[in-house]
């Protein structure tokens, strides 16, 4: 399984009223570090996107361990979960800079006409980074 890693630049606008990251940014997080893992790859979302389609997310879960305050430092690790034909599940851990888990999740994604925005085989239009993923997966 080939997991990407990511550090995050927390910013003071990242906080909420409480001093803590505000929990909407996690899953701000979960997208680098998914674009980073589609790097790592030797992919790029544009491509899909020049190519006439998207990968919108259809479902995204977060499960909150720990705060993550202004200051500390913060990764993000993202590996493939599930591939499908039609849909792809990233996993995500954000972690501290002590190595401990703040929170983890999951974003499901599928693949879609970006004229129609009809789905479609992720393996079918994308057979090599389909593969790709194949290989990588947990």
């Amino acid at each position: 399984m080939f997991i990407s890693s990511k550090e995050i630049q927390i910013s003071y606008a990242d906080t909420d009223m409480m001093g803590v990251i505000y929990h909407a940014n996690y899953l701000k997080w979960f997208e680098l570090g998914r674009t980073q893992l589609i790097e790592d790859l030797g992919y790029n979302y544009l491509h899909m996107e020049n190519a006439g389609y998207y990968a919108p997310v259809y479902k995204g879960e977060i499960t909150y361990k720990k705060a993550v305050r202004y200051g500390e430092r913060a990764f993000v690790k993202t590996w493939i979960e599930e591939n499908q034909g039609l849909k792809t599940i990233y996993g995500y851990q954000i972690i501290n800079g002590e190595g401990i888990t703040c929170a983890e999740g999951t974003t499901t994604h599928i693949i879609v006409r970006k004229d129609t925005f009809k789905p479609v085989s992720f393996k079918k239009v994308f057979p090599e980074w389909f593969q790709k993923y194949e290989e990588v997966k947990k």
